[in-house]
């Protein structure tokens, strides 16, 4: 059948979608203790599953896994909603949705994350998913550090650890013939042609300089010693060594 599409035995052509109100009304009733109406909200809602797990397509997942993890989230999303809140379900459905797929591609992610740092991440993503559900707002880092009682650079590397890993080839843009990929924005500082030119024109500069002074600079910026140290390593004085690297920094900074 075409446009047919099977997840984990459910043909996605023929999902029901639920209209707001009726929506906001099953809500009521499940609050309320109604499981059938639970039920329905669920079945109603799987399309917003299948809409959210098609954002990830491409990362070499199993779009059974995501559905299923997706639904995971559905159901919290609907155990935790304010039905007293001017919010429509989706508004508050879609992130919790998200956050659970995040999560389970974070823990199975093959990028290793300390145990301490993973562990203090989950608590901040608890605090934010608990804030969310009573506030309807994300909280900001320093509210969250509050409630942990951590600094805030602890939150901060925290969920830096847990972000996603973005593709190169991720596409950012198209205009429907060239796609520019995350890999097209990002600039190489070390190994430019400018940099590249200022090697060769380094290095042609040090082979201009006598044994002694290129020895000098050697054990003095490459390998991160003191003068006192090159002094008793060359066999002269550290006046004399202070004397000859000053001399051989102003020839290198004329030749360049």
């Amino acid at each position: 059948m075409q446009g047919k599409v099977e997840i984990c035995g459910v043909n996605t052509s023929k999902l029901k979608v639920l209209k707001s109100e009726e929506s906001m009304a099953l809500l009521k009733r499940a609050r309320a203790g109604d499981m059938e109406a639970r039920d329905e909200l669920i079945s109603g809602n799987l399309r917003l599953v299948l809409s959210v797990i098609q954002k990830f397509a491409g990362r070499g997942e199993n779009a059974d896994d995501l559905f299923q993890v997706g639904c995971i989230g559905l159901i919290k999303a609907i155990d935790n909603f304010n039905v007293d809140l001017d919010v429509k379900f989706s508004t508050y459905g879609v992130p919790m949705i998200v956050g659970e797929i995040r999560r389970y591609l974070r823990d199975n992610s093959t990028i290793r994350v300390s145990r301490s740092v993973r562990d203090t991440a989950y608590k901040v993503l608890q605090v934010k998913e608990k804030f969310i559900n009573e506030n309807q707002r994300e909280p900001t880092i320093e509210e969250i550090a509050k409630i942990l009682e951590i600094s805030r650079e602890d939150v901060v590397l925290a969920l830096d650890a847990v972000v996603d890993p973005i593709s190169l080839f991720e596409p950012i843009y198209s205009d429907g013939t060239d796609t520019v990929c995350v890999m097209d924005q990002v600039k190489d500082r070390k190994n430019n042609d400018e940099v590249w030119l200022d090697r060769i024109a380094l290095e042609d500069a040090m082979k201009k300089l006598n044994e002694r002074e290129q020895r000098i600079l050697a054990l003095r910026f490459f390998q991160g010693k003191t003068q006192m140290e090159v002094s008793a390593e060359v066999g002269i004085s550290q006046a004399q060594v202070s004397r000859l690297e000053k001399s051989a920094l102003n020839r290198i900074r004329r030749e360049l």
